[in-house]
């Protein structure tokens, strides 16, 4: 993810109305609309230079002739002109409001999905926070642009055209008065764009930041009070803050500055033509119904030119979110692979079990020239056979594990499942044969039964939940819990202990009864008493499948049929666990009580 640093030198070369052309085709479906919208908006925005021709009628017709009769008529008439402006923007705001509603939600839509098929690299490397404000403020500022900023440029440019006209009309001399800050005006809001992009952008990633360290805070509360860190977090969000306050208030300087010009300098163009129209008016050159509509014009005209710094501003912050929203959108989900049946010439008649053959894998974001992180990887794991990997911290042992589900894609060579390269398969299809348990469990917010049975298709009932929740040995505390499976278990199921997390996880794992599982250290949570009813439970699982299984300890490597000793990224040694204790000492050191604790 690019730094904030580099975002904001890049944003003044990008093109705004390029970027904001990019939502077209989420508008496109309620672009009848929103040109209706804009329509009405136009009508009713022009109606208000209808009043000032009123005023000139009244004044130079029944008050100057002495008609009350005539002023009330006029009042009228103003009074119709004021409902039907205020009628026509209500109905504008009408009919905005329920397509752009789902707009948004189409947006945050897309968005969630394409996040659901990002690789995890791409996930390893954004912050969870930046995601979240993309997904909330970002497309909050999008849904504010599309209802007010993108028509009312129009409507306001429209209005500004035609009152311009209005005034020539009336008197040209005055008329080229009101025109010369024109071209100072246009010049300031170039400069202002320029330099409120780059805020603009500032802020918002500044936002994401502060979202992480708010989530990151309460999610590891337990650690944070456990430690007595609060004060260091306090200061970490203070800080944050801090910063996210000082960007919001550069805006605010650049918005005032802006905002002053575009109100001082018409507001000076309008009182030397309020003299020069006063003097024409006393030479008998002008009526005095003429100054007044003239300057009733002018002052009409105040809000449409005095907007357009906020909706520029407005417009900026819709560019850098719509910005924001395509670099999530922009990065490549994972590849799908052939469709679904199509094979390797090898086959995938014959049970052959899984296979690596010189599998190769480096992080993609790993500095250029770093040893990969598995180097050569042949492994064969034979139809039916459980596996146990056992190496030391930072060996690769997760990362292998990972590979086979395609969590990562493989650097080089490739791995076969029944004769059948994985690359090849499609990815529902490849996660429909294999079933992964990580080390660190992780449960939804939802209730017990729905999160084991994440693990199978649909039509799983309570059959196989309550198999699953046996080999797991979680049966016993989940009838104890207050609705049994239908319990909800919390956001990442902190309401349960360590153990009972990691026992669901294996539930969730083994519930599809897979034809190939893998297992990164499921068991490490466990106490010896519960460890040993699992593995009893799971040895009988384990005889249907294909499985890989990271171990530390040796009661775990007891349930292999064999074992793999990854060292430095590669394979030191295949054998039974008794072979290698007798023949490898780095085996020998990891299976005994010193291997355990440095793990």
């Amino acid at each position: 993810m690019p730094g904030e640093d580099a975002v904001a030198k890049d944003s003044p070369d990008r093109s705004a109305v390029r970027t904001l052309l990019r939502l077209w085709p989420y508008v496109r479906p309620v672009r009848g609309r929103l040109a209706t919208a804009a329509v009405v908006a136009i009508v009713a925005s022009c109606l208000s230079l209808v009043i000032p021709l009123v005023l000139k009628w009244m004044v130079d017709g029944p008050v100057a002739a002495g008609d009350p009769g005539g002023v009330w008529l006029g009042a009228l008439y103003l009074l119709l002109l004021g409902i039907a402006e205020a009628v026509l923007f209500g109905y504008r705001r009408w009919l905005v409001a329920r397509p752009l509603a789902g707009v948004e939600a189409r947006m945050r839509a897309d968005l969630f999905r394409r996040l659901q098929r990002l690789p995890i690299a791409f996930h390893d490397r954004w912050a969870s926070g930046q995601l979240l404000s993309r997904g909330t403020t970002d497309l909050m500022l999008l849904r504010m642009f599309l209802a007010f900023p993108l028509t009312f440029l129009l409507v306001n440019g429209v209005t500004i055209l035609a009152g311009y006209v209005l005034l020539l009309g009336q008197d040209w001399t005055l008329g080229l008065v009101l025109l010369t800050p024109v071209a100072p005006l246009v010049i300031l809001c170039s400069m202002f764009e320029t330099k409120y992009s780059v805020v603009a952008r500032r802020a918002q990633d500044q936002v994401g930041d502060l979202t992480t360290v708010v989530e990151e805070s309460v999610l590891g509360i337990r650690i944070v009070k456990g430690f007595g860190r609060h004060r260091s977090q306090a200061l970490a969000f203070r800080e944050l803050a801090d910063r996210l306050r000082g960007t919001e208030l550069v805006k605010a300087r650049l918005l005032a500055g802006i905002w002053a010009f575009i109100t001082v300098i018409p507001e000076l163009a309008i009182g030397a033509a309020l003299v020069l129209g006063t003097v024409q008016v006393a030479d008998g050159d002008l009526s005095a119904g003429t100054l007044v509509a003239f300057l009733s014009t002018a002052l009409a005209l105040r809000w449409p030119v005095e907007s357009i710094g906020f909706l520029l501003a407005m417009s900026q912050e819709a560019a850098t979110a719509t910005e924001r929203y395509f670099e999530v959108m922009d990065e490549a989900e994972e590849t799908r692979g052939p469709e679904s049946g199509a094979v390797s010439a090898t086959g995938a008649a014959a049970s052959e079990g899984v296979r690596f053959e010189n599998v190769t894998f480096r992080y993609p974001d790993a500095p250029e020239g770093t040893p990969p992180v598995l180097d050569g990887i042949d492994l064969h794991i034979r139809p039916g056979e459980t596996l146990a990997l056992v190496g030391g911290t930072g060996s690769g042992k997760t990362t292998l594990t990972a590979l086979v589900p395609r969590l990562h894609e493989a650097t080089g060579g490739r791995i076969l499942l029944d004769g059948e390269d994985i690359a090849r398969m499609e990815r529902e299809r490849l996660r429909a044969l294999v079933s992964v348990a990580f080390e660190e469990p992780t449960l939804f917010s939802a209730s017990v039964g729905e999160n084991v049975l994440m693990g199978v298709g649909a039509g799983a009932g309570e059959p196989e939940l309550r198999r699953a929740l046996g080999v797991a040995q979680a049966e016993g505390f989940v009838t104890a819990l207050p609705e049994g499976a239908a319990t909800q278990v919390g956001e990442q199921g902190l309401s349960l202990s360590g153990g009972q997390r990691q026992r669901l996880a294996l539930a969730r794992a083994v519930v599809g009864r897979p034809r190939f599982l893998v297992l990164d250290d499921p068991l490490s949570a466990l106490d010896v008493h519960t460890e040993a009813l699992v593995e009893a439970a799971l040895r009988e699982v384990l005889r249907g499948t294909t499985a890989l299984v990271v171990a530390h300890r040796p009661s775990t490597v007891m349930l292999a049929d064999r074992v793999a000793l990854l060292s430095e990224g590669r394979i030191a040694a295949v054998g039974t666990h008794h072979e290698l204790l007798r023949s490898n000492a780095e085996y020998a050191w990891l299976m005994s009580g010193e291997g355990n604790e440095e793990r």
